[in-house]
């Protein structure tokens, strides 16, 4: 078909044509740009976490007043809780992950290096987190016991206080030695040698990370004591069926210990991962409602636009009918009309798309929009484009050539 009749039809409804082609391209600039972000939410709430997330059950307490016997309790701790039916291990750990809050540390690979080689590498402290988390280890070994530390007797920072082993995950394994193998190779951690003993596949930050950071981890060979600096959370595995159970189980059995002890958390590490990404959830949410409405909005527009153009047209519609034009002619001219409206908003809303994207990039840091979700935006408003128009178009092929006649 013959567009220059179309192209003249719609130069004679401009300012009609002008606002249809705005409302696309809006729509395909903010679609286009929104369905990238909730999936890079998507993709934020399933990062992997390298631990057993349905396994892990967490206790908090807090001690009123000094204790002196604070190492000793502590043992005493672990030795009970390894002792409920249905515990698989326990041990008490400074950070957990999906936790908010913890240490990072950087990571240099001579101690004359002037800027660290990774900086910000989230750092677990506490006994037997290999096996207390479960997680892969995919080279090396875990730490023996002569290698741990109580951490009140290292001050971090100084000469001779830190630990000569440490375990990092692959991420932080390839981002050393990116063209060899990390295991066995001396690393400097606050400044002082560290050899890596182990390699786990993943382990989360304890905290918040920068997008391609999210396994930016090491573990260090100190013990902890709930009176430490950092505080310490009891972390036990257990079956995922028997989480209630030997959570209830477990706060009892520390309150019958010490009972001036006062719980501060009772949760599994699936619920403290849950609140952690409400946000990315809620946002994500967000995000596609506000797609669905601009579709929505969007479609409306074409439907009311094509039905106030046949009720516009139905003469001339009828004269054309009088001429010979069948009606898919009729239904195949308003569908080519639209498409043409959509390209035109397609093209200026890529532009507002890479736009707002370069805008995300500037302010917030966010990766830039890949190049295959304009053409994926282009496609899905040219589908809603040829469906919204199709009930007016059906309506204009259904005009008699009588309708010619009428004066």
């Amino acid at each position: 078909m013959d567009i220059l009749p179309i192209l003249a039809s719609l130069r004679r409804h401009k300012v009609t044509a002008i606002l249809l082609i705005l409302e696309i391209a809006l729509t395909c600039a903010i679609v286009c740009n929104a369905v990238f972000l909730i999936g890079l939410r998507l993709d934020r709430i399933h990062t992997p976490s390298g631990v057993a997330d349905n396994e892990l059950i967490m206790v908090r307490m807090s001690n009123i007043g000094g204790r002196s016997d604070v190492r000793a309790r502590t043992l005493e701790d672990l030795a009970a809780l390894r002792g409920i039916p249905g515990v698989r291990s326990a041990a008490i750990l400074a950070q957990t992950p999906f936790g908010y809050s913890g240490t990072t540390s950087s990571i240099k690979l001579s101690s004359d290096q002037k800027l660290p080689t990774i900086s910000y590498v989230s750092t677990y402290f506490g006994e037997g987190v290999v096996n207390a988390f479960g997680l892969e280890l995919v080279q090396g070994r875990d730490f023996s016991a002569d290698e741990y530390h109580w951490l009140q007797d290292l001050n971090l920072g100084l000469p001779g206080s830190s630990p000569r082993s440490v375990i990092v995950t692959e991420a932080v394994a390839k981002r050393l030695f990116p063209d060899g193998n990390a295991l066995g190779k001396d690393v400097y951690i606050y400044d002082e040698p560290s050899r890596v003993i182990g390699i786990v596949r993943h382990l989360v930050t304890s905290q918040e990370w920068v997008p391609g950071q999210e396994d930016y981890s090491m573990i260090l060979p100190m013990r902890v004591s709930p009176d430490a600096g950092m505080g310490g959370t009891y972390v036990m595995r257990t079956s995922p069926d028997q989480r209630d159970r030997v959570l209830d189980a477990a706060v009892a059995k520390l309150k019958g210990l010490d009972p001036r002890r006062v719980l501060t958390q009772k949760s599994t590490l699936e619920k403290q991962r849950a609140t952690f990404f409400s946000a990315d959830r809620a946002t994500a949410g967000w995000l596609i409602a506000t797609c669905a409405a601009l579709l929505v909005v969007t479609a409306l527009g074409i439907v009311g636009l094509g039905s106030f153009w046949v009720a516009q047209r139905r003469r001339q519609i009828g004269v054309r009918r009088a001429l010979g034009a069948r009606r898919v002619d009729i239904l195949r001219y308003f569908q080519t009309e639209n498409f043409l409206l959509a390209t035109f908003g397609i093209v200026l809303g890529m532009g507002m798309a890479y736009g707002i994207s370069l805008f995300l990039v500037l302010q917030y840091e966010l990766p830039r929009l890949p190049a295959h979700y304009l053409p994926m935006g282009a496609v899905l408003l040219w589908l809603l484009g040829q469906g919204a128009v199709l009930s007016p178009a059906l309506r204009a092929a259904s005009v008699p050539p009588v309708v010619a006649t009428r004066g």
